[in-house]
């Protein structure tokens, strides 16, 4: 996933379904003799809207949480989608405009307090590991870089096949990406993970190699290629990126049903276009184990 030199402004035209990270604050400065302890946080998305009904298809929302042993007080770490899910995965068709118009971004919100009961009614909070406030500042910096330099939601992982050593061609970035990497980095400051087993969810595509099409300026600019253009505007336009839930996943029967009847399906990826030729079985949703880290440095010492 490519990294950016800034986040560009937001256009006045994504506007949000409900505000992204309302109460979010500034991550503190703890004190270096500060011992910390950090929860993985994990409930069905949108649970407070419908239940637990994504909880059965393991569509899971990934979070970590902090607790001050010096103060009491408890954090909630998350990174999630600016403008909601829908209009990361699909673009906009906009009157008077060629090229499909996205409103995707995706950031990190940290703020006061852990929601006990949403993750444990549904989900899960359990005790991961044990920092130091030192490493927490470190933390902090870090997740400061990755927000300014990592802000495309990408929806989607792409795949050759569903074994498990099959060549991946596109990576997804959501939010338990970022709960691996903030992990990872913990990690190689030196925290030492219990071992539990955790899973994450995954939404995959299958395709063989994908075949780069060009960027919105190539394709849908003066000198773009007119039929392509048509041909990817022809492909969003089932899908609406400003909807509910229950519409989202209308959607997503919609896609399949293109995908399996044409084999085709245009990924909009680090603001590139890609034709995925797809295959069997298409499209999973799959709740899979992935090991918490082991640092890449010796953590005696620490």
């Amino acid at each position: 996933h490519r990294r950016f030199d800034f986040r560009p402004k937001t256009d006045p035209y994504c506007q949000a379904r409900y505000t992204f990270c309302p109460t979010g604050s500034a991550l503190p400065l703890m004190k270096e003799e500060d011992v910390i302890e950090v929860y993985r946080l994990q409930a069905p998305v949108w649970e407070f809207k419908y239940g637990d009904l994504l909880g059965h298809l393991k569509i899971m929302h990934d979070a970590v949480g902090f607790k001050s042993s010096l103060t009491g007080k408890n954090y909630t770490m998350e990174w999630y989608e600016l403008f909601q899910l829908g209009n990361c995965t699909f673009p906009h068709l906009r009157p008077g405009m060629d090229a499909p118009f996205w409103c995707n971004q995706g950031a990190a919100c940290f703020y006061e307090g852990i929601d006990d009961a949403h993750w444990k009614a549904n989900g899960t909070l359990v005790l991961v590991t044990t920092i130091s406030g030192t490493m927490f500042n470190e933390m902090a910096q870090w997740v400061k870089y990755d927000n300014e330099t990592g802000i495309y939601y990408e929806t989607w992982t792409v795949q050759a096949s569903p074994d498990k050593k099959s060549t991946v061609w596109f990576d997804s970035y959501e939010c338990s990406k970022f709960i691996l990497r903030t992990y990872q980095k913990l990690a190689d400051l030196g925290a030492v993970f219990k071992k539990i087993q955790t899973n994450y969810t995954s939404i995959i595509l299958f395709s063989g190699e994908p075949i780069y099409l060009g960027n919105e300026t190539s394709i849908f600019g003066p000198q773009g290629n007119k039929t392509l253009a048509a041909a990817i505007r022809d492909f969003y336009n089932p899908f609406k990126p400003h909807q509910s839930v229950r519409e989202f996943f209308m959607d997503l029967f919609k896609i399949i049903d293109r995908v399996i009847l044409n084999h085709q399906f245009y990924l909009f990826y680090n603001l590139e276009y890609w034709f995925l030729p797809m295959k069997s079985p298409y499209l999973k949703i799959i709740y899979e184990e992935v090991p918490l880290p082991v640092g890449s440095k010796a953590s005696s010492g620490v």
